[in-house]
């Protein structure tokens, strides 16, 4: 069984939730370039195509140009600045998203070293509920979780209780009208 082979607790919950809402076989576009997590999905029998590693904020045309029945978009949106306009350009009516929720005792993500790899959002669960609502989706399934670290200290401590990842799964209301 996966549990056992795949290690970290994250790609553990996704893909239990992935296949809570989506039958293997299902065509997905995960939204970013290729990744662990991806060849896990394909592992389990889906048929996994990822955008090219383009600026999502600034070139959406993989996404009008896709024709998988659900797009994936783990731990991506707190990265754009305009997730807003992401999320109108989807052409499928499925998604399934993740996002790292924002902590009221820690400050928004930013790698000192990759300029990339920085949180321009960190979303409270209403905030991000609210902006798939206003971009035409309708939320059929949610979770969160905690996710602790090997760390002494207040913050880990709060991290043991707090939730930090939050996924939904959403269909698309009234496509294309």
């Amino acid at each position: 069984m996966y549990e056992h082979t795949y290690p970290e607790k994250r790609y553990r919950i996704t893909l239990d939730f992935l296949k809570s809402v989506a039958p293997e076989g299902t065509r997905i576009l995960d939204l970013g370039i290729k990744n662990p997590f991806g060849e896990i999905m394909k592992k389990e029998g889906f048929l996994v195509e990822n955008t090219g590693g383009e600026d999502l904020d600034e070139d959406r045309n993989s996404l009008s140009r896709s024709d998988a029945e659900l797009v994936t978009a783990l731990e991506i949106f707190e990265h754009l600045l305009s997730p807003y306009e992401v999320l109108k350009s989807i052409k499928a009516d499925k998604i399934v998203a993740s996002i790292p929720l924002r902590l009221w005792f820690s400050n928004a993500y930013r790698s000192k070293t990759d300029p990339w790899d920085r949180h321009y959002h960190e979303f409270e669960e209403w905030q991000f509920d609210w902006l798939l609502e206003k971009t035409g989706w309708e939320i059929k399934k949610r979770k969160r979780w905690t996710h602790p670290v090997k760390k002494i200290g207040f913050r880990p401590l709060l991290r043991l209780f707090t939730p930090r990842y939050y996924m939904v799964y959403a269909e698309r209301v009234n496509h294309g009208q």
